[in-house]
């Protein structure tokens, strides 16, 4: 590894942006929260109105297909927050295990403004509290608590497409995007669909992972690699000089013929450079790392912002 990198410059002290990255998926009917619990790594069984869910979808292999954020706008409509460019083939695939159950899933992006809240702007909305997944309805918007990113508060606004913006100042989207990297939680992009399997991604230390739940797709996959030690890949947070991309493989020094990782999602860090989280193995975190190539950009690790759970 490269020397550290020295401490970014803080984040704004507050402001609030159009998350135009993502999408809303509609699950309504009296049997939408259970639907979701058979089909998500979360559990939607006793998902109140007061609290979100950090999910994953996975295919039979236990590979992530899409992560979302997920809660209840009243107990029979469920919405989940995803990557735009995961939306249709989530929404296709999601659909096609319905059958009887009283659940019909649509796009609902048009019918909603989803916008991110950073430092004072996140706090002087509720929910009170500070707690990840925390969520408050104020008026006609849902407000979910995010991991901080560098210590500000962090949220994401959901309301009616007519609705007026939450109050606060603008907010470059980039800024935002660089907060969701520092924040180390990731969200799945199509670049990367079905590369990982929840731990991958630190989802068990993040609330992603309902361990005691019923069974879903990949559920044998995941409870193997927490319970015998098969886990070998973590995500790490990253700062690179120059830029990377999303999907592109990293390897440690030395060697161009074996990817030790791959770039899960990155942004422009304010300071210069880029900030990135990746998927890596474990063995290979204590050496000199490269994207692209062996020679390629060089990565310097950076602590994460949460400690990994060490018994769930």
């Amino acid at each position: 590894m490269t020397d550290p990198k020295p401490v970014p410059p803080p984040l704004p002290v507050g402001g609030v942006t159009r998350l135009s990255q993502l999408g809303v998926i509609r699950v309504a009917g009296e049997d939408a929260a259970k639907y979701l619990h058979g089909q998500l790594t979360q559990d939607f069984a006793l998902l109140d109105l007061r609290h979100a869910r950090l999910a994953a979808f996975l295919n039979v292999k236990g590979r992530m297909l899409a992560s979302c954020i997920a809660f209840k706008r009243s107990d029979t409509e469920v919405l989940l927050v995803c990557a735009r460019d995961l939306l249709a083939p989530t929404l296709k695939r999601l659909s096609m295990f319905v059958l009887r159950a009283k659940a019909r899933l649509t796009d609902a992006t048009g019918d909603f403004a989803l916008y991110g809240l950073l430092g004072d702007a996140a706090r002087a909305v509720p929910p009170a509290d500070d707690e990840p997944w925390a969520k408050a309805d104020v008026g006609d918007a849902s407000v979910v608590r995010l991991y901080p990113a560098d210590g500000q508060a962090r949220a994401l606004w959901l309301a009616p497409a007519a609705s007026a913006a939450p109050a606060g100042a603008p907010l470059d989207e980039a800024l935002w995007l660089w907060s969701e990297v520092r924040s180390g939680v990731a969200t799945l992009t199509a670049p990367v669909a079905e590369a990982f399997v929840p731990q991958m991604l630190n989802y068990e230390s993040v609330g992603g992972v309902n361990f005691k739940k019923g069974c879903y797709p990949g559920q044998e996959v995941v409870a193997r690699s927490q319970f015998r030690g098969t886990l070998k890949r973590r995500a790490y947070l990253v700062h690179a000089p120059s830029a990377i991309a999303v999907g592109a493989e990293v390897f440690a020094e030395g060697d161009a013929e074996q990817p030790v990782g791959t770039v899960v999602q990155c942004a422009a860090a304010p300071g210069g450079g880029v900030d990135a989280l990746v998927s890596l193995q474990i063995a290979a975190a204590g050496g000199a790392l490269q994207v692209g190539a062996a020679d390629g950009v060089p990565l310097t690790l950076l602590p994460l912002p949460y400690a990994l759970l060490e018994d769930i």
